[in-house]
């Protein structure tokens, strides 16, 4: 029989169905994937309020980064089809932004919120109000909050202004040294694009080195910015002053990670993942499958705009159980639930810790992987800050949730590709925030085409 890969429409979700033949399935041949989704969304911010046009190509066309740029429009940017092959920013300029008449919507997208609410706070005289899906108001704001407070900003919001809707009242911020106590892109985006406007020296110093797409890119787009890797700290000198761009967007190492452990954990297999970011911050999911033994090389190493980039080949191997924590976790957070999987299939037992920051994630991503995992009859338990998982399980298909979290609807996809009889994953439409192709993708290479 051969694989049963289908999607269902039930108002208001869509269930996947897979069932895969009981001699299994190799995957093979040469795939792309989506733009990565953190520069698409840097991309469009910078390009707003830059002077002149941005040119984007590659972006990721996902729910997130449209997000994104319905924001901005709304505040008199001009942003072309997203649909087109290159994409146009008009930008503003620094300190521009138009007061909206509307309640500007981050949808499912904390990037959108976390970053965009620097650059409201910092633009005097201005009232924002922002808002997002029951998900996103239910993750935590604070985070930003208070770094953009220290500076002098005025935000107002749910449960002791942590959660939005927040209503924003822009100030003429005054330049910080934050000292994060969480390695966070987001935190360190947030209080770096709001120095753009302070007078001076605005520092971000984190406990581990977060993704630095933001600090590439702002150095691309003129911003005067500094590094210290010694201390893990970034300056932004301010008031700045930015100009448009032409920016490629390299493929999403976050959704090559689905396919990087689905080719290694299933027998046969051999895939070639093209154009894939290797930046050296968000290469964690390579050092942590390696770790693992699986079998994986980079080849045509090259740099597109400041990124590097790779093409990943990935053939199936024997996986070793491992431990992973400390510096690593933040270099692979959002690539944890996939990595997970990988876990079920090696030999051993493999525990993730220093993950905590994953119960903020549009889930509980511990306690759900957990639990969906269990169900399918893998042997996996939640730790306070990580997940437990004994390897050589045997998948059973059942019903399983995604709970509207995309990695989770991914990553469960290539755990049922391992498990016998047929697997139902609900609320699966919600792999389209990061990668509207990967049920089609998905299909196309258990169908062997």
């Amino acid at each position: 029989m051969p694989a049963v890969i289908h999607l269902a429409t039930t108002p208001p979700h869509q269930t996947l169905t897979l069932h895969m033949p009981a001699e299994g399935i190799a995957l093979q041949g040469r795939i792309t994937v989506p733009g990565d989704k953190s520069i698409s969304h840097r991309s469009l911010m910078l390009g707003a309020i830059a002077t002149g046009e941005t040119r984007i190509q590659g972006l990721l066309l996902g729910e997130d980064p449209r997000s994104t740029a319905r924001c901005f429009e709304a505040m008199g940017v001009k942003v072309s089809d997203l649909e087109a092959d290159w994409v146009t920013v008009k930008g503003v300029g620094l300190g521009n932004l138009q007061e909206p008449t509307e309640v500007l919507d981050a949808g499912n997208s904390g990037t959108t919120l976390r970053l965009m609410l620097g650059l409201l706070a910092s633009h005097p005289d201005r009232f924002f109000t922002v808002t997002g899906d029951s998900s996103l108001r239910s993750r935590p704001m604070s985070r930003v909050i208070k770094p953009l407070s220290q500076m002098g900003a005025t935000i107002w919001g749910r449960q002791d202004n942590t959660l939005a809707p927040l209503a924003v009242r822009g100030q003429q911020l005054k330049p910080i040294h934050y000292h994060s106590p969480i390695a966070s892109a987001q935190v360190k985006s947030c209080v770096l694009l709001a120095g753009l406007l302070a007078e001076g020296a605005t520092t971000v110093t984190e406990p581990s080195l977060s993704r630095d797409h933001s600090e590439r890119m702002l150095r691309a787009f003129g911003a005067n910015l500094t590094i210290d890797p010694n201390t893990r700290s970034a300056t932004v000198y301010g008031p700045a002053q930015l100009t448009g761009q032409t920016v490629i967007v390299p493929g999403d190492i976050s959704s090559a990670a689905f396919w990087l452990v689905a080719a290694a954990i299933t027998p046969g297999s051999e895939l070639l993942i093209e154009n894939v970011g290797v930046n050296p911050t968000r290469t964690g999911i390579l050092e942590a499958l390696q770790a693992m033994e699986a079998d994986i090389t980079l080849e045509n190493e090259r740099l597109v705009t400041g990124e590097p980039v790779a093409d990943l080949r990935v053939r199936h191997s024997q996986l070793k159980g491992a431990s992973f924590g400390g510096d690593l976790i933040p270099r692979m957070i959002d690539e944890i639930p996939v990595l997970a999987v990988a876990a079920l299939f090696a030999q051993g037992k493999t525990v993730i810790t220093d993950a905590a920051e994953l119960r903020v994630k549009e889930s509980d991503r511990i306690t759900v992987m957990a639990q969906q995992l269990t169900a399918l009859g893998a042997q996996a338990s939640e730790l306070p800050d990580g997940l437990e998982i004994q390897g050589g399980a045997v998948l059973t298909g059942t019903e399983v949730d995604s709970y509207t979290d995309h990695r989770i609807a991914m990553s469960l996809a290539i755990a049922a590709l391992q498990a016998s009889g047929t697997t139902l994953i609900h609320r699966a439409e919600a792999a389209a925030v990061s990668y509207p192709e990967f049920i089609h993708t998905l299909d196309h290479l258990c169908q062997g085409r």
